[in-house]
């Protein structure tokens, strides 16, 4: 008898705080991201890395990929958690595992690999941005990626240098690297694919509650966001093809 096909195992480092809101309605951070990408037969397991929740260094090779996710902290802080998921980072490579980070973890994954991450002079990207794309593979499969994609924007900091090794394979008008892919294993993505627009609102009203950004702004910035729709399913595949494949 052929031995049962073991079950695909998936990690979210959760790099910032659910609201109850969004608790409510989405499911959280682990709602946004299994909605987009868990099968059936998967396990997909949530640790608050945030709140110094990690997995243990034994269990790592079990697993088949993580996501580092968005955050309101800066990447290129030294706060204790940061420091620990940049030697996470460097041990799941080690591994040969896949890794997806989005938004602060495209940009916690460009400072692992030795890269720069900064404040853009550009100011903050609150927007539905068209990204220009190159083509691109992984394990020599073309990923067949469209000369353009729309993808909803929520950053201040942006990936400034990566090392030679790091393939850019998307850019916007206000960021230079917007999209890059390390070997075969590494994927960061400053926009966000897991967002909806009310998501997306629910972080303007966040950051507009924190003062970090003004009641014009983000008054202006959900107006431009709503009259423009995301390609969601293409960067739905793009994901899914590769971690899965």
């Amino acid at each position: 008898m052929l031995e049962k096909e073991r079950k695909k195992r998936y990690g979210i480092l959760m790099c910032g705080e659910d609201s109850e809101y969004l608790l409510k309605r989405h499911g959280g951070c682990y709602g946004f991201f299994t909605k987009m990408l868990a099968e059936e037969g998967e396990t997909w397991e949530l640790y608050k890395v945030v709140n110094g929740e990690f997995p243990q260094d034994d269990d790592v090779c079990l697993y088949d990929g993580f996501i580092i996710t968005g955050s309101c902290h800066d990447a290129h802080a030294n706060d204790p958690w940061i420091l620990k998921l940049l030697t996470l980072i460097h041990t799941l490579n080690s591994f040969n595992k896949k890794i997806l980070g989005i938004c602060f973890g495209h940009q916690i994954i460009g400072r692992a690999l030795g890269g720069k991450v900064v404040r853009s002079t550009a100011g903050w990207d609150i927007d539905v941005t068209t990204i220009n794309l190159l083509q691109s593979s992984y394990s020599n499969k073309p990923l067949n990626l469209p000369s353009k994609l729309s993808l909803f924007q929520c950053h201040r900091d942006e990936v400034r240098d990566l090392p030679d090794e790091a393939q850019i394979i998307g850019w916007s008008e206000k960021t230079g690297i917007e999209i890059f892919r390390y070997g075969d294993n590494m994927l960061g993505i400053q926009g966000h694919p897991e967002f909806t627009i009310d998501i997306l609102f629910h972080f303007i009203d966040r950051l507009t509650h924190r003062n970090l950004i003004q009641e014009a702004f983000a008054l202006n910035a959900k107006v431009k966001a709503a009259l423009r729709k995301p390609d969601s399913e293409a960067w739905k595949t793009l994901c899914l093809t590769f971690l899965k494949e």
